[in-house]
């Protein structure tokens, strides 16, 4: 799932490669991706791309008229190329869900893998129209988000501090995976609840915070998309990497499932060497 270092890298690759371009075709090939109709996607045709921001993990490109919003969800991506292939897009026999033609000869694509298709976009007056931007919590790279910010938007929450991390609506841009990378930095078990966390415990999970997300943005600035996913996978130190050793203190990664994602963690560095439930079937951490 791209999370906000790999759309930070994301709005950086396209601001430097397509800001000045017109956009010159824009094919729907998955209607139900279009979350709008009013302006209608082909009021961007003709329109100049004047810049590219990220509100969470939202892309949001700005054109002279209408702005294109787009969310890649659990399994999308975007395919740049410098010349765009003239190959017909059939409707659902594509993993396009939209492409946008450039007048320059490039173009993107934004794809979709498997069968449960989350990916959305976009096509409004004001970025804030888009709904998921509404809902947003503060930016935790943003400049006005300190230590007092986050502690904050912990006092009296009862909700595991994973939970908390990765609702949107409370910090926003920090996904399961980044999460995953902050706890075990901080070493905070994914269980503790927030409303629980001392002063001690807030300053660590700050400093993890701020240093995991830049470093991460760092890792991702300057790379193609079609880096961006490998770039991620090295950067990490225990999410996806059930069963390898921790590569702070040498114990094994752990996992802990639920009905669609996973956890990782390690049980030297978070939970002192506690092994967590397997709650396979569980909606503690939606």
């Amino acid at each position: 799932m791209p999370e906000m270092p790999e759309v930070q890298g994301l709005v950086e690759f396209l601001r430097g490669r397509v800001t000045g371009l017109e956009i010159t075709k824009a094919t729907v090939a998955n209607i139900a991706a279009l979350k709008t109709y009013d302006p209608p996607i082909t009021a961007l045709q003709g329109t100049t791309v004047t810049g590219i921001e990220r509100h969470g993990k939202f892309v949001d490109i700005r054109t002279s008229g209408p702005h294109l919003v787009f969310h890649l969800a659990k399994a999308g991506w975007l395919r740049f190329t410098d010349t765009l292939a003239p190959t017909l897009i059939r409707p659902g026999k594509t993993p396009i869900a939209l492409r946008i033609a450039l007048s320059d000869g490039s173009g993107f694509d934004l794809t979709e893998a498997g069968t449960k298709k989350s990916l959305a976009y976009y096509v409004v007056n004001d970025p804030a129209d888009v709904p998921g931007i509404a809902r947003l919590g503060p930016d935790p790279l943003d400049s006005a988000f300190d230590r007092a910010a986050l502690k904050g938007l912990l006092e009296g929450r009862r909700t595991q501090i994973k939970g908390v991390l990765r609702d949107q609506s409370i910090i926003a841009g920090v996904g399961n995976a980044y999460s995953d990378e902050i706890l075990h930095a901080a070493k905070m078990s994914p269980y503790a609840l927030a409303s629980s966390l001392t002063d001690e415990d807030v300053d660590r999970l700050f400093a993890a915070m701020r240093q995991t997300l830049t470093d991460a943005v760092a890792e991702a600035s300057g790379k193609p998309p079609a880096e961006l996913k490998d770039a991620k996978r090295r950067g990490m130190q225990v999410h996806g990497r059930r069963g390898e050793t921790c590569p702070v203190c040498g114990d094994e990664v752990r996992s802990v499932f639920f009905a669609d994602n996973s956890l990782e963690y390690c049980p030297t560095c978070q939970t002192g060497g506690k092994i967590l439930a397997d709650r396979r079937l569980s909606r503690l951490l939606k």
